[in-house]
């Protein structure tokens, strides 16, 4: 089957991103869909089975927190089995290349990092980390899952402490770090990709806008409609894994 891919839209994308002096890219959900993980709020998505106020709020980890580990044990089988696809590659090749400065992403996957990105700032935590919600320490996560074989929930062997994930549930505010550093990068860029993601989730939607909002370019590639209709400056309505490997060819075929 023929591309539906402009070559001429590719082109101009690429001519466009070699023009910025500090590139940075935006995730969402949609960049992992082809290392298996769909969208939570697609159908087939974990929000089909599971109630996220129940099992993914703040509220849920004090007192529901067997049924947020059953979750968590869900979305980890899931999360474990994922490996990166060739937009993550792409991107980690960008950044290899000084051709991207970083990459801002939703996701809790760590698909950015083994894909090899190094500059990711996980605005929503990861998945793959643990530590005690009441002393706050670090738990190694191969010590977490054995635990999780034996019985679910798993508390802290210092304090007896709920042990949860190091990823920002509903209701909870985005890590300071996290803030800084994003603010950081989009306080630098002079183009922003946004890659799978429809600008559904606050605040983190509000990053490409601040770009934007300071004379910043708009590349974006995204299935469908989303919120950046407005400030878009050029769009590729098609699969990021298609369309991402095929524009970082184009941007280092000069480097």
């Amino acid at each position: 089957m023929a591309s539906s891919i402009d070559p001429a839209l590719l082109e101009q994308a690429a001519e466009q991103w070699k023009k910025a002096a500090f590139p940075i890219a935006f995730s969402g959900a949609g960049i992992s869909v082809a290392s298996g993980i769909p969208d939570f709020r697609s159908p087939g998505g974990l929000w089909e089975k599971y109630d996220p106020i129940k099992v993914a709020t703040a509220e849920a980890l004090m007192i529901n927190p067997h049924g947020v580990w059953e979750f968590m044990l869900d979305a980890g089988t899931i999360l474990d089995s994922a490996r990166p696809n060739p937009a993550h590659e792409a991107l980690a090749r960008l950044e290899q290349a000084g051709r991207l400065m970083g990459v801002i992403t939703q996701n809790i996957d760590n698909l950015h990092q083994r894909g090899g990105s190094r500059e990711v700032v996980e605005y929503h935590g990861n998945f793959q980390r643990f530590y005690c919600q009441k002393c706050r320490q670090e738990t190694p996560s191969d010590q977490v899952q054995e635990k999780s074989k034996q019985s679910i929930p798993v508390y802290c062997e210092i304090c007896g402490g709920l042990i949860r994930p190091d990823a920002v549930f509903f209701g909870e505010s985005i890590p300071i770090r996290a803030q800084q550093k994003s603010a950081a990068l989009v306080d630098r860029a002079d183009l922003m990709l946004i890659v799978g993601t429809s600008g559904e989730v606050a605040p983190a939607n509000v990053l490409p806008r601040q770009v934007k909002s300071k004379g910043g370019s708009i590349i974006e590639i995204n299935l469908g409609r989303t919120s950046y209709g407005d400030i878009t400056d050029i769009r590729f309505d098609a699969p990021v894994e298609e369309v991402l490997p095929k524009l970082a060819d184009l941007v280092l075929s000069s480097c």
